[in-house]
């Protein structure tokens, strides 16, 4: 799947995060911006390279702004990004579970 536009998702509200991804011509680029980011930090980036990359996406800049969201709230944010974003809407949803 390919990003062909800008696209955001999520609130700055408390336990959520907001996310914000963009084409890009190669490479996954993820920026990430937390409050808790010495604690979870590695954990959220590995959250998020991982549903990307079940979606097929492999060329994008991601920017989150967490605010102490977990994991599902992370992938759930990001499907609908990507979803906003992408020329076609294909996904095994089975591949998410």
């Amino acid at each position: 799947m390919k990003i062909v536009r800008e696209a955001l998702a999520g609130t700055l509200e408390s336990s959520d995060l907001m996310v914000r991804i963009a084409p890009r011509d190669a490479g996954l680029e993820i920026v990430l911006q937390s409050e808790v980011i010495h604690q979870f930090g590695a954990q959220i980036e590995a959250v998020a390279r991982e549903t990307l990359e079940k979606l097929g996406i492999d060329a994008a800049q991601v920017i989150i702004e967490d605010k102490g969201a977990l994991d599902c709230v992370i992938r759930a944010r990001l499907q609908t990004v990507v979803r906003r974003a992408a020329d076609e809407w294909t996904a095994d949803w089975s591949v998410l579970a």
